[in-house]
């Protein structure tokens, strides 16, 4: 007896039924990512080779893929690997993944960049400084690093397991020479002749309530560390702090840039307008028109 045969459009298709089946949102999709992680193919030439067997090994790999997204865990952690901007990051468990909304947290601290180097002397060795606080797969930072040439970046993390797996994505992506990660409690590591150099402090900092971060969906609270999560009471404990050091470390009209929630947003904007020295503060909404990320730019 012939034995069965699993071709990429058998195996795309029963994946995607049975994803479905668990309650996966977008079943389609998940199948592409599993399917392109266990044969090496990309997901457009997976539609050029559906009558193409897979080995035992490919098999034996998309097996443990479903399995593991069957059982609710994040794709990114699966896969071991995450698209972001321009780029595209190694995952990890243990260490939060990097989100479409943040895109728009990254553009705003480009925005802060290019202020500093337009009001720079203008001569070929002008640089920028950025300063990235909880720095985790180092998506933010190597994003800047990678789109602005005159960036020096230093990334902070307190998770040790965060900080090295940022060092490996900068590496990965050449950026090794400008993009520097501190393991540290927020700004504690950063060197003191530092202090006041930096044209932007950028921070995706942990914003949810901790009366919320239960009602997560399970996939987040399930399996993505409360570490990177829990703000405390307000969602503001970490922001607090950040807030407290921003004047010392930023550089006349240095920006700060801040990704929070969708609910303690606004009171971070009041917090930081009660704190004085700032020209402007201004709150950006997402991609989803929600309220997300806090700008503010320090007075010259």
């Amino acid at each position: 007896m012939a034995a069965e045969v699993w071709t990429v459009r058998r195996i795309l298709q029963w994946t995607t039924d049975y994803l479905e089946g668990k309650g996966d949102e977008h079943p389609r999709l998940s199948a592409e990512w599993l399917l392109s992680n266990a044969t090496g193919l990309s997901r457009v030439e997976i539609y050029m080779n559906f009558d193409k067997p897979l080995t035992m090994g490919e098999r034996d790999l998309m097996r443990e893929g479903v399995r593991r997204r069957g059982a609710g865990e994040p794709l990114q952690y699966v896969t071991g690997e995450m698209p972001f901007r321009h780029i595209v990051l190694r995952c990890e468990k243990g260490v939060l993944i990097p989100r479409p909304e943040t895109e728009i947290l990254v553009d705003a601290a480009l925005e802060g960049v290019d202020a500093a180097l337009g009001g720079a002397d203008g001569g070929e060795q002008a640089m920028a400084r950025v300063l990235e606080v909880g720095v985790g797969t180092g998506c933010i930072s190597c994003s800047i690093a990678g789109e602005r040439e005159q960036t020096i970046v230093v990334g902070t993390d307190v998770s040790a397991q965060a900080a090295a797996l940022a060092r490996r994505n900068a590496e990965a992506l050449g950026l090794g020479g400008r993009v520097d990660v501190v393991e540290c409690d927020l700004v504690a590591g950063v060197p003191n002749e530092l202090a006041g150099t930096f044209a932007v402090l950028v921070s995706n900092p942990p914003y949810i309530p901790s009366d919320v971060v239960p009602t997560l969906p399970m996939e987040v609270q399930g399996f993505e560390p409360g570490l990177a999560l829990d703000g405390g009471p307000d969602g503001l404990d970490v922001f607090r702090r950040l807030l407290a050091e921003a004047p010392r470390l930023l550089a006349p009209a240095g920006m700060l840039c801040v990704e929070l929630f969708e609910e303690n947003v606004h009171d971070a904007a009041l917090l930081v307008e009660e704190q004085g020295g700032w020209a402007s503060v201004e709150v950006r909404d997402d991609l989803t028109h929600r309220p997300r990320v806090l700008v503010a730019v320090r007075e010259r």
